[in-house]
């Protein structure tokens, strides 16, 4: 199935001059790019992206639990994270991008392997450049610097593409 999906390489992989890599690995894997952009995100925008509601909270947090953190309250940790990203993805520039081809969710986000860059997989993108851990990310109340950002299925992929980009920015 044809899919579409929204990839954030965040200010780390920007910063680190990993955009051309990153796009790179799409390509090769027979996605195409149908909507780029760099920007300096805003407080609204990262708002909605980064939202508040509850389920949501409560699955950062328990990523922190898969990670071997023992933590007492999974909405406070995921609210935690939240505020985390929302303050770090407005830190510097991001390169926010419309991936689309067969099954581009599930592909995009094998790409990008392992949330947590040391769990992360030789090959993917944050397997081979990662240098950031979840576990010393929650110790020192930040989110992990983990390059990219892809939605996680098909509703989170139409949402988060619309947020960032209007129809008239895509191919």
């Amino acid at each position: 199935m044809i899919e579409k999906s929204l990839v954030l390489i965040k200010p780390d992989g920007v910063e680190r001059a990993l955009i051309g890599e990153v796009i790179k690995r799409y390509e090769q894997n027979g996605l195409r790019i149908i909507g780029m952009k760099m920007i300096n995100a805003d407080k609204k925008t990262v708002s909605k992206h980064y939202s508040s509601e509850e389920n949501y909270l409560i699955s950062l947090g328990q990523k922190s639990v898969d990670a071997g953190d023992k933590i007492d309250n999974l909405r406070d940790q995921g609210m935690m994270i939240v505020n985390g990203l929302r303050d770090y993805i407005i830190k510097g520039p991001i390169v926010a991008m419309v991936i689309e081809g067969e099954n581009a969710i599930s592909k995009v986000r094998e790409i990008h392997g392992h949330t947590n860059p040391k769990k992360a997989s030789q090959g993917t993108i944050r397997g081979d450049f990662g240098d950031d851990d979840l576990l010393i990310a929650n110790v020192e109340k930040r989110p992990v610097r983990n390059i990219v950002h892809a939605s996680g299925n098909l509703e989170e992929a139409e949402k988060e593409i619309y947020l960032w980009f209007s129809e008239e920015e895509l191919l």
